[in-house]
């Protein structure tokens, strides 16, 4: 199992250029890229090449770009403006050996029928296949556990992956979205292991089922989880790819960068390799 580091975890204070090299540092095998901040704000003075020459040099290498965010259930402008950014990011992920992309489902007020928004899905995914497909790019679907989510839930995720039936799409398991909204363990022991694609490692504090927000997240292993159960599903059914620690707590932005990631590493490996080998 190889460790990640998803760019959530340093939010705050951290660029992509430092996040990169304490990650180097402590030895985490792959990174999630933040698209909508990190990477923006390192283009403005820095080029692709400088980043694709880096990861050709380091051992640290690009897993994912997160994230596409609200792909379904979208308006005409809304939907066009999701293709034009995944283009970008398959063409940038071509270029830096980026092979997968989390797209995040939409999350807002307004209300659809669990058919809408299958149907939405399950269309929307087959045309942003199509394209990730001619750059050998793998779409990812978050369920967000969150009641305000179209897609909440492990079960209503994976019943969507195989409707679409694409070999590059499939799903981020989140380990607190999973708990959030009380996602089905029985609907995991079920899944086939390579549908999933990303694995995020996190924790969190006891507050009851749809009154859980990403603040609430703790460390691996410092929360109220099952990660051990989760964990052991995972290896049953054949998933063994990656890990990706991802915390969004607004305590843990106030610690130094490099604390910050040398925690995460050893938060995640002390929880993770009770089960997995870490590479």
């Amino acid at each position: 199992m190889k460790v990640c580091f998803n760019q959530a975890t340093t939010m705050k204070k951290s660029t992509l250029e430092k996040d990169l090299e304490f990650c180097e540092k402590y030895g985490y095998e792959q990174i999630e890229i933040r698209t909508m901040d990190k990477l923006k704000d390192y283009l403005e003075t820095h080029t692709i090449e400088d980043l694709a020459n880096y990861f050709k040099s380091s051992r640290i290498k690009p897993y994912a770009f997160n994230a596409l965010v609200f792909f379904n259930n979208r308006d005409e402008a809304g939907y066009k403006a999701i293709k034009d950014e995944l283009q970008y990011m398959c063409e940038v992920g071509q270029k830096i050996g980026c092979k997968n992309i989390v797209v995040v489902p939409l999350v807002g007020p307004e209300k659809f029928t669990k058919s809408q928004i299958k149907e939405s899905s399950v269309k929307v995914l087959n045309e942003l296949a199509d394209i990730a497909e001619k750059y050998g790019i793998r779409l990812a679907i978050e369920f967000v556990g969150h009641p305000q989510c179209t897609i909440n839930t492990f079960g209503q995720a994976y019943d969507i992956v195989q409707a679409v039936n694409r070999d590059n799409v499939g799903l981020v398991l989140d380990c607190f979205h999973f708990h959030a909204m009380g996602s089905s363990m029985e609907d995991l022991e079920r899944a086939d292991g390579s549908k999933i694609f990303i694995l995020h490692i996190d924790d969190t504090e006891d507050f009851p089922i749809g009154a859980l927000t990403d603040v609430d997240r703790l460390w691996p292993g410092e929360g109220v989880i099952d990660l051990d159960a989760i964990l052991k599903t995972l290896k049953k059914i054949g998933y063994s790819e990656m890990v990706s620690v991802e915390l969004f707590r607004p305590e843990y932005y106030e610690l130094d960068i490099e604390e910050a990631i040398q925690i995460g590493k050893e938060k995640t490996e002390a929880v993770v390799g009770k089960y997995f080998d870490i590479e």
